[in-house]
């Protein structure tokens, strides 16, 4: 079958491959690959791929052979799911618990653009606990992880400021629901009980200083790939009894099936609209990796599978 592979080449990070079709294991169910996308973070690790390794981990398709344990969806069921890796390619073998099945209201374009993005997004909220009343400021905002977390946090009641790299970069949110979007954490106005931030570098210190009394703070980021200095004296004496934390999307106890079942469920019902910034026929992924590093694609970018 064919599949994408990692080249090591900043211009073409990814190159159409013959490799060996997966075989799967008893809980996994073989997937026909319609669409995928792919995230900021990925071209990260295509700078310095790991040996053997195959990038893809958001896919949207059909499955072709049903896990032998008679775990999951049955044959040919339309399915989203978060492979481990690999997922860009004619199949991919998935756990069959991070798989969800997807109704008629749901394309398959929009499937794609939801794994990583929205299960982070989802995770995050739930990590940071009751939002309705809350102020809320969200950093590097205008990605697809910002665009998740924008609508859910205003549909539960957070008042959401957005820091975004441009006016135009930002006008989606505002439709979303956010109350104030702005190119500067300076800008934003007031203190905040719940600061998201994914930026990292000096933005995080002064998001941090952003906090209201009691407030908390959650790190789920590195966008800026520029180092952290957190003077611990200043923190102390800064907002009264607040709380720093790190968030990785990973690191929870319910299967990534049942949360991708849950975002299905908000796009069905218009609860939640994927922001797609781009569709394009995979042949064109290596360009369209190389436009999301540098920041020319607004919210998720997905590739068709011919």
């Amino acid at each position: 079958m064919k599949a994408f592979v990692p080249t090591g080449r900043a211009d073409t990070p990814v190159a159409l491959a013959d490799v060996p079709e997966p075989r799967p294991r008893a809980n996994e169910a073989l997937v026909k690959v319609e669409a995928f996308s792919v995230d900021r973070g990925e071209t990260f690790q295509l700078e310095r791929p790991r040996p053997d390794w195959r990038p893809g981990k958001d896919i949207a398709g059909m499955v072709v052979q049903a896990a032998a344990d008679g775990s999951g969806p049955a044959n040919c069921r339309r399915v989203v799911g978060h492979p481990p890796a690999g997922g860009w390619a004619e199949y991919v073998a998935v756990p069959t618990d991070s798989l969800a099945e997807l109704p008629d209201a749901v394309t398959t374009v929009q499937a794609a653009g939801l794994p990583l993005a929205g299960l982070t997004a989802l995770r995050l909220l739930r990590a940071a606990g009751p939002v309705a009343g809350k102020r809320l400021l969200l950093t590097g905002a205008s990605d697809g992880v910002g665009h998740y977390l924008t609508e859910l946090a205003a549909g539960g009641g957070a008042e959401v400021t957005a820091v975004t790299g441009s006016p135009e970069r930002g006008r989606r949110l505002s439709e979303l629901g956010a109350t104030e979007v702005v190119q500067d954490i300076n800008d934003a106005q007031g203190d905040f009980d719940l600061v998201l931030e994914s930026t990292g570098g000096d933005q995080l210190t002064l998001a941090l200083s952003r906090l209201a009394r009691r407030g908390t703070l959650v790190w789920f980021g590195q966008a800026s790939r520029r180092p952290v200095t957190l003077d611990f004296f200043d923190f102390f004496t800064g907002p009264e009894s607040a709380t720093l934390r790190h968030f990785h999307y990973a690191d929870s106890d319910t299967p990534y099936g049942t949360d991708l079942a849950v975002l299905v469920r908000l796009v069905a019902t218009g609860r939640l609209h994927p922001q797609i910034g781009r569709v394009a026929d995979w042949a064109e992924t290596a360009g369209t990796l190389t436009d999301l590093r540098d920041r020319r694609v607004r919210g998720k970018a997905v590739l068709t599978v011919a």
